[in-house]
C-alpha cells in the first residue's frame, strides 16, 4: 500500500491542506485513495508509535493500525494522512537545545511500521524568522529563553533535520516545500499528496489563496481564469503572483515578529541563512523539492 504522510512542520498550513484534499474524498475513494478524517488516526498513530518497543514490529501492529483507520484496507491502494505536529508538539521543538530532537524516534517508528509499504513523507518548512515566533506563541511557554532551551536560532537548519529523516526512514521518499510558496503551489501539493494525475480536476485548489486575498481580488481572479485559461502550471502561478501583488491582504501575508529581543538585523540574518539552506535542500539527493 502507498502511505502518504504529511508530517509537518508545525505552524505551516494549520491542517488546511488535508481539509482541502478531503473535499475530494468521495471522488478519490473511487480511485482506491482513502483520505480519512484526522480524528480517525492521529491519536491511534501517536499511541502506536509510543508503544512500539520491538526493533521489528510484528505485522499485527500494522494490520491493527490500518483496521482502525480504514473500513476496507484491502480495497485501499493509497492512504493519505496528515499531522503537522507529528514530529513533536510546538512547545518541545527545541527540547535538549536541539532542533526537533524528539522527531527521531517517531520517524524511525513509522518507518518500521510501514517497512513493507511504499512510504511517502511530506514536509513543509518555514523561515525561522517567522517560524520560531509562531511556534513560541503556540507553545504558551512563559519566556522565550525557556522555550529555546539554550538553542541559538542562528543554528536552525532544516537540511539537518531532513538528513536525519532520510537516515531514519531509508525506505521512504521525501517531498519538501517552503511554506512561503504554498499560495502558488497549493493545487500541486493537493495532487501530489493525494497521488492523482496532474490533470485531474480537484476541488479546493484555491482554498489557501482565498484566505490571503481580498474578496474582490478573488472574484476578479476567478473571472480572469475563466476568460484566460492558463496553458500550464507555470503560467497559472504567474497569474496568481500578479493578483497577489495587487489584492493580497497584508495582515495575512506579513506576520509581525513579536519577540522583543529580536532585532531587524537578526531577522535579516535568519532569512539569509534560511535562503541558503533552501539551496542546500534543493541539491540534496533523494529529496523532491516542490518550488514555484
Amino acid at each position: 500500500m502507498q502511505i502518504a504522510f504529511h508530517i509537518g512542520a508545525n505552524c505551516t498550513d494549520d491542517d488546511q491542506l488535508i481539509k482541502s484534499i478531503r473535499k475530494n474524498a468521495a471522488a478519490l475513494e473511487m480511485e482506491g485513495i482513502h483520505v480519512p478524517p484526522i480524528g480517525r488516526y492521529r491519536r491511534i498513530i501517536r499511541e502506536t508509535v509510543q508503544n512500539l518497543d520491538s526493533p521489528q514490529p510484528h505485522i499485527d501492529v500494522r494490520e491493527k493500525l490500518l483496521d482502525a483507520i480504514i473500513d476496507n484496507p484491502h480495497h485501499t491502494e493509497r492512504l493519505v494522512l496528515s499531522n503537522s505536529a507529528f514530529l513533536c508538539v510546538s512547545n518541545r521543538i527545541f527540547e535538549g537545545a536541539s532542533f526537533y530532537q524528539l522527531a527521531d524516534e517517531k520517524i524511525e517508528a513509522i518507518s518500521r511500521i510501514f517497512a513493507n509499504d511504499e512510504l511517502e513523507l511530506y514536509l513543509a518548512i518555514r523561515n525561522p524568522a517567522s517560524f520560531v515566533p509562531a511556534a513560541y506563541m503556540e507553545s504558551k511557554k512563559a519566556t522565550f529563553g525557556a522555550y529555546m532551551h539554550g538553542m541559538n536560532p542562528n543554528d536552525i537548519r532544516w537540511s539537518e533535520l531532513i538528513t536525519r529523516i532520510q537516515a531514519l526512514a531509508p525506505n521512504a521518499t521525501l517531498t519538501v516545500w517552503a511554506n512561503e510558496d504554498t499560495p502558488l503551489i497549493w493545487a500541486e501539493l493537493m495532487r501530489e499528496l493525494s497521488g492523482v494525475d496532474p490533470l485531474t480536476r480537484i476541488t479546493g485548489g484555491f482554498d489557501l489563496l482565498a484566505t490571503i486575498m481580498s474578496k474582490a481580488g478573488m472574484q476578479r481572479f476567478t473571472s480572469y481564469l475563466k476568460s484566460h485559461p492558463p496553458q500550464s502550471e507555470a503560467q497559472k502561478r504567474r497569474v496568481i503572483s500578479a493578483f497577489l501583488d495587487k489584492f493580497a491582504l497584508e495582515e495575512e501575508i506579513d506576520q509581525e515578529i513579536s519577540i522583543p529581543e529580536w532585532t531587524e538585523a537578526l531577522v535579516d540574518k535568519l532569512t539569509e541563512t534560511y535562503e541558503d539552506d533552501l539551496v542546500t535542500i534543493q541539491q540534496m539527493p533523494n529529496v523532491r523539492f516542490i518550488a514555484p
